[in-house]
């Protein structure tokens, strides 16, 4: 899954960038060293590299997540800078196709397209499903990185079912704080995982200002060092993407079309 996140330290960012509540109570949950958190919430959510059922039957393409709706023809559109002052265009669109995973389940495809200074730098199509509870699973993507115009590796793509590949969820159909989940597997290559860390946090973005927002924390097996943060507004979905720990992108809305 491709990131991209922000430069501030952690302190000055949730002062200023992130206000982040609550919203519900933390019960029975340790922090481990990836940043996660673990304990009931999180008992019928996938975890690292742990085997999860799923059946085929159970999902559907009608992704209407609240947290994270894609209906064919949605667009957002962020603006992701860097620390060296680099600043990529990033367009996220969901398009009216599918494709059947390895593992059986049917998938919407959403492209997702990264460029700079017009020329495009990465190139990539997800793979998104819902379960029948709403449960929004991500099942793996066709990336390619570019280089001077040609393609230059295709490293970070994955299929849930190809070579050990597992799927994880990118948002829980009730998010409540302390619920921690595997995002995606693929050993060695795709590993990351999050947890819901606030239910009422404030973004201000260049598309607006959102709150109520749901806020997780995001952690790689590959990249221990690395900790990331992530807003969603309802209705809309990602609205703010900053890294607090390991890095210093970051990813902000600059617009959003329904489709």
């Amino acid at each position: 899954m491709r990131h991209a996140f922000a430069f501030l330290s952690a302190a000055l960012l949730l002062g200023l960038a992130i206000a982040c509540g609550g919203g519900s109570s933390q019960s029975s949950t340790q922090t481990t060293s990836g940043g996660a958190t673990t304990g009931a919430a999180t008992s019928s959510l996938p975890v690292g590299d742990k085997p999860f059922p799923l059946d085929a039957a159970d999902f559907t393409i009608e992704i209407d997540n609240p947290n994270w709706p894609m209906k064919p023809g949605s667009q957002w559109i962020f603006r992701e800078t860097n620390a060296e002052g680099s600043v990529s265009k990033v367009v996220v669109t969901v398009l009216d196709k599918t494709k059947r995973i390895a593992n059986g389940v049917e998938a919407r495809i959403i492209h997702d397209q990264v460029s700079e200074d017009g020329e495009i730098k990465e190139d990539t199509y997800d793979w998104y499903a819902q379960d029948s509870k709403g449960n929004l699973w991500y099942f793996g993507e066709d990336t390619t990185e570019y280089e001077n115009g040609k393609p230059k590796t295709k490293e970070g793509s994955w299929e849930a079912g190809v070579d050990g590949a597992l799927p994880g969820i990118i948002m829980p159909a009730d998010p409540q704080v302390g619920m921690t989940y595997r995002e995606e597997y693929y050993k060695g290559h795709a590993e990351d995982g999050a947890s819901i860390v606030g239910t009422d946090a404030l973004a201000k973005v260049p598309y607006g200002r959102f709150t109520g927002g749901v806020q997780t924390r995001n952690f790689s097996g590959i990249e221990p060092d690395v900790i990331e943060e992530k807003i969603y507004a309802k209705g809309v979905g990602v609205v703010l993407e900053i890294t607090v720990s390991g890095g210093s992108d970051r990813d902000e809305l600059l617009s959003y079309t329904e489709g």
